[in-house]
């Protein structure tokens, strides 16, 4: 594995994200979306694989390629899952020319200040050791109201554990995602930018990170982040947008790509047909492509 080839591929790679992290909160609503249900299985050891069956199938699809996937972020239990005998890791680059990502997060704290912060992230050191292959990490919280005090927690928090994961020789994703149905969600973003600017000019020479940020209301708002020369790139998440909806107003932002996890498995089944399925999931790379682009 080459991490500069890496590298050059997020800075300069034409395409998206994949987000294919659904975790254990989350999996039972993806799964149900695919069609599988929760009498389908009886434990979560049946849950997981019933996920890692779904992704597997999507990394597997003949339009999941390095022309429009640069990157695809991973469950930590997906790291010991295996695609044709190879790590999944492992696969997404040797084979497909994706570059893989790790979730590290644990999860949400409860609300306050209009904000959630992410969980304690205990063996973090352990587990960014043991990654092999992977060239990132990402880690979400959850921004919920312009409160500035909140705000400017969640940005400390986000940076505290980006700076753990450089010194892991690795680029994290700084996730603070703002809650499309806030009421003050354009004010909480202007407070966010603010933020993510003060901590960028924080971090040492040799410390990158990426941002995945939601959509602004304002478009183009994070052009002088992206522009930052701490930033590789800036990545949308889609936030509970329709497909179609992500992708319109991603395409108002020239200078974020996409890193979509339920607006890239909109409309996909374990009932359909390989053929059924590889054309749903080829519509709506192509469509997510096109807004990156």
């Amino acid at each position: 594995m080459s991490k500069a080839e890496q590298r050059a591929q997020m800075i300069n790679g034409t395409g998206f994200i994949a987000a294919l992290d659904q975790s254990g909160g989350s999996t039972p609503k993806a799964l149900a979306l695919y069609g599988v249900e929760a009498s389908d299985y009886s434990s979560e050891e049946e849950m997981f694989g019933e996920i890692q069956k779904m992704r597997a199938r999507i990394i597997l699809a003949d339009d999941f390629t390095k022309d429009k996937v640069i990157g695809a972020i991973l469950f930590e239990r997906t790291l010991g899952e295996e695609i044709e005998g190879r790590k999944v890791a492992d696969y997404l680059w040797s084979v497909k020319g994706i570059v893989p990502f790790l979730k590290i997060d644990k999860g949400l704290e409860e609300q306050a200040n209009g904000v959630q912060m992410m969980k304690p992230i205990p063996g973090l050191a352990e587990t960014l050791a043991k990654a092999d292959g992977v060239f990132g990490t990402k880690e979400r919280s959850v921004i919920h109201e312009a409160n500035a005090d909140g705000i400017a927690a969640v940005v400390a928090q986000q940076f505290d554990v980006a700076r753990e994961v450089t010194d892991a020789g690795m680029v994290p994703i700084v996730e603070p995602e703002v809650n499309i149905h806030s009421e003050t969600k354009a004010e909480a973003e202007d407070i966010l930018k603010a933020e993510i600017l003060k901590n960028l000019d924080q971090l040492a020479e040799g410390q990158e990170v990426m941002l995945k940020l939601t959509i602004p209301t304002q478009a183009n708002l994070y052009d002088a982040l992206a522009d930052h020369p701490r930033v590789l790139r800036v990545v949308a998440l889609s936030g509970g947008y329709s497909t179609e909806e992500a992708c319109d107003l991603l395409g108002r932002n020239g200078k974020m790509i996409a890193s979509f996890s339920r607006a890239l498995t909109e409309g996909l089944s374990k009932q359909q047909s390989d053929a059924e399925f590889n054309a749903a999931l080829g519509a709506n790379i192509d469509k997510i492509f096109k807004a990156s682009v």
